[in-house]
């Protein structure tokens, strides 16, 4: 939406050919690349561009998907995208970068509306330092969608101490991202000691009635506090996606809006 803002107001000042305005509007609002159909529109429905996930594509496929994307100027993130593969991307695309904790490769975009210090941060939380891979692919996809994020990591209630100790700091975020596997109790504790929306993310992380996440999961659905949403087993891109949603109107009246991408 931002390279279509600019190239309408190059247009208005005589920067820009109307050719230039009618072959960027011909790609609204998808791409056809025969084996995927890239969705530019997206960005203007919905406030963020579409984000690819990288399992079960090939790199020659992500790459061409990245690079019809990154004419129009939004963001870039694939999900779910081992090191082998993000490596030969990147030797055609330099300037993208690799999260392997997350598993993510990424390009934000350029920082926009008020100053990411003086925005309400989302703050992610992990019971166990073995649930960090789900907690760093939701604060990577938060950041990569313009939010300001905070990192909280082995917080969980096996030693409730740590997470009172972060009361104070607790209390300036927009909104909670809460990643626990096990019994999955943690979400439930945040969410019965903050004011804002907690998002749940279980992991399958876990002994054998664990079930693969499924405990965590379930306790998570049955949590006893209210303010409590529910993603998928290891989704943590879910939760980050929902999390700058949620960010995006918690910090709309400091920047003197209704909400908007925060891309």
């Amino acid at each position: 939406m931002d390279r279509l803002i600019e190239l309408l107001k190059a247009y208005k000042d005589g920067a820009a050919d109307l050719d230039d305005v009618v072959a960027f509007v011909r790609r609204l609002p998808f791409e056809n690349l025969d084996f995927a159909r890239v969705d530019h529109h997206r960005t203007l429905r919905r406030g963020y561009p579409e984000v690819v996930y990288g399992e079960n594509k090939d790199a020659s496929q992500i790459l061409k998907i990245l690079q019809a994307m990154e004419k129009t100027g939004a963001p870039l993130l694939v999900t779910r995208l081992d090191r082998e593969k993000a490596e030969e991307i990147c030797r055609i695309m330099g300037d993208l970068r690799y999260d392997a904790t997350a598993r993510v490769l990424y390009r934000k975009a350029p920082a926009r509306g008020i100053p990411e210090e003086q925005r309400l941060p989302v703050q992610v939380l992990s019971a166990g330092s073995s649930d960090m891979a789900v907690a760093e692919e939701a604060a990577v996809t938060a950041e990569v969608l313009g939010q300001r994020v905070q990192r909280f990591y082995d917080v969980g209630v096996a030693g409730l101490h740590r997470l009172l100790n972060l009361l104070d700091e607790l209390d300036q975020a927009a909104v909670y991202v809460v990643v626990a596997g096990m019994e999955g109790a943690l979400p439930s504790v945040v969410a019965g000691l903050v004011a804002r929306p907690v998002i749940a993310v279980p992991t399958s992380i876990g002994y054998g009635a664990s079930f693969k996440g499924i405990a965590s999961l379930l306790g998570m659905l049955n949590s006893c506090a209210p303010g409590v949403a529910v993603v998928n087993i290891d989704n943590g891109f879910g939760a980050g996606y929902l999390a700058s949603m949620i960010a995006d109107m918690a910090n709309a009246p400091l920047q003197g809006g209704s909400g908007g991408s925060g891309t």
